[in-house]
């Protein structure tokens, strides 16, 4: 079992004694990746919001309908919104056929989703660092330049450089283990 299993069993836990932090916590962990789930079978913002709000009141009442020994969290929250999902298309459409949303076995869903905010956090953080700082992380990991290489690209000293990029990733470092 890893350490992102264990915190999910203590969040489910805590959630069971009526812990309102730990409920949020778990919602800001998960909310996307149920939300994008709901979104690619509803195709309408609104109705994916609701079908998040459902799952989601659903687990603070009930947070022992997840059997732990069964799978990921994460999995069953995806199955719960996709279900819940085409519930709704049935409502919104009984008489239209339902093509159903299948998951592609390659793509771990978990895994895209924390990728997801982790990309938005990152995204975030680089456009709160100062000009010359974005410019030099640019230049060094997206155009693949040398230190030397940005130094002389942009006319500023090399010690210049090698600081504005140490300064940036140090910044990135702290918004990504908060």
């Amino acid at each position: 079992m890893n350490a992102g299993q264990i915190e999910d069993g203590v969040l489910l836990d805590r959630i069971t004694s009526g812990d309102q932090d730990a409920m949020a916590r778990f919602f800001e962990r998960y909310s996307p990746m149920v939300y994008s789930v709901a979104l690619r079978v509803l195709k309408d913002s609104g109705e994916a919001e609701d079908v998040v709000q459902e799952i989601f009141v659903r687990v603070w009442k009930n947070p022992a309908a997840f059997v732990s020994g069964k799978g990921s969290l994460g999995g069953w929250l995806v199955v719960v919104a996709r279900n819940r999902a085409i519930d709704t298309l049935r409502r919104r459409r009984p008489s239209d056929p339902i093509e159903l949303f299948s998951l592609p076995s390659s793509t771990n869903l978990a895994s895209e989703a924390e990728r997801s905010v982790l990309m938005q956090k990152i995204r975030v953080a680089m456009h709160e660092l100062p000009v010359e700082q974005q410019k030099s992380v640019e230049l060094a990991y997206f155009e693949g330049l040398s230190h030397s290489e940005i130094a002389q690209q942009t006319g500023d000293p090399l010690g210049t450089v090698k600081t504005r990029i140490r300064l940036a990733l140090l910044s990135l470092r702290k918004v990504l283990t908060a």
